[in-house]
């Protein structure tokens, strides 16, 4: 049984964007002063800071780290936002920096999946002096593959689950996300479509905002180099959503990192395999 829940954890803080406030949720487990380390979700309709990382949040905490999930706006709890112009990478990255800086914390190490991977790398490259280390996973750069047509199937259908949100597409989706899909029961993916439909001006937004914006993720394969801290990628071998040479390509661009490949893996690395994920990210922190 969990420790921590959702409920207990959440919390809220303002964070002023240039002229715009948002009201932004996140979720705040472990001891207090502890070392703290934040979580950030992918781009997927229905994503949490904590549907993405709650498998991960008691091992953290447990052996005295501060984790602190935020859910971005445009998801989860947050406010809404549309991203018409600009980079919604480097906007999340303000935002983590704003939700930082209300809660004291000088310095954190950052885990970023997909969308948070991207957004990892704005808030380092910003930021260099509050980050610790950094784990990217399926992300961190936006960059087209090699080998696989672009957008991916993933993406596509990431997409077509926000155009319409239905059981039928979500199912589609999340039969892609993940590697092994006997874990997917018919009532966690109506979980993820009740959770999705409770927000739908998070989905129509999206739509709104790529339509107007379709590359709203800086390719950051120049500036790789600048990101001087300790870096671990980790990657689902399988992964249908971000390729595998995506990470290649991290690996050969940033200058202090290493990289752990999973085999029968997709996008969701932390939860897939989430003891050896967390077994993993502890001792690279730690050490």
């Amino acid at each position: 049984m969990s420790v921590y829940t959702e409920a207990d954890t959440s919390r809220f803080t303002k964070v002023l964007d240039g002229d715009t406030e948002f009201n932004v949720h996140y979720n705040d487990a472990g001891p207090a002063d502890g070392q703290v380390v934040v979580m950030l979700h992918g781009s997927g309709p229905g994503a949490t800071g904590w549907a993405n990382f709650h498998r991960n949040v008691d091992p953290f905490a447990a052996v005295g780290y501060r984790v602190i999930l935020i859910d971005f706006p445009g998801w989860g709890k947050s406010d809404a936002v549309q991203i018409t112009s600009g980079s919604r990478g480097e906007f999340n990255g303000r935002i983590v920096k704003g939700v930082l800086d209300n809660l004291g914390v000088k310095k954190a190490s950052v885990i970023g999946n997909s969308m948070g991977a991207h957004s990892t790398t704005a808030f380092a490259l910003a930021n260099p002096d509050r980050v610790e280390k950094l784990i990217l996973m399926g992300g961190g750069n936006h960059s087209v593959s090699a080998f696989v047509p672009m957008p991916t199937e993933g993406i596509k259908l990431l997409n077509q689950a926000y155009r319409e949100p239905t059981l039928d597409n979500v199912k589609r989706m999340m039969d892609v996300f993940v590697y092994d899909t006997s874990a997917l029961t018919d009532e966690l993916l109506q979980l993820r479509v009740d959770n999705m439909l409770a927000r739908r001006d998070h989905l129509e937004n999206w739509v709104k905002s790529l339509a107007a914006n379709p590359k709203p993720f800086n390719d950051y394969s120049t500036r790789l180099p600048e990101v001087t801290a300790p870096t671990l990628l980790i990657w689902g071998r399988d992964d249908r959503f971000v390729p595998f040479d995506s990470g290649l390509r991290l690996l050969a661009g940033l200058p202090n990192v290493e990289l752990h490949v999973f085999s029968r893996c997709g996008h969701w690395a932390q939860w897939e395999h989430a003891d050896k994920f967390n077994r993993i990210v502890l001792d690279f922190l730690a050490n």
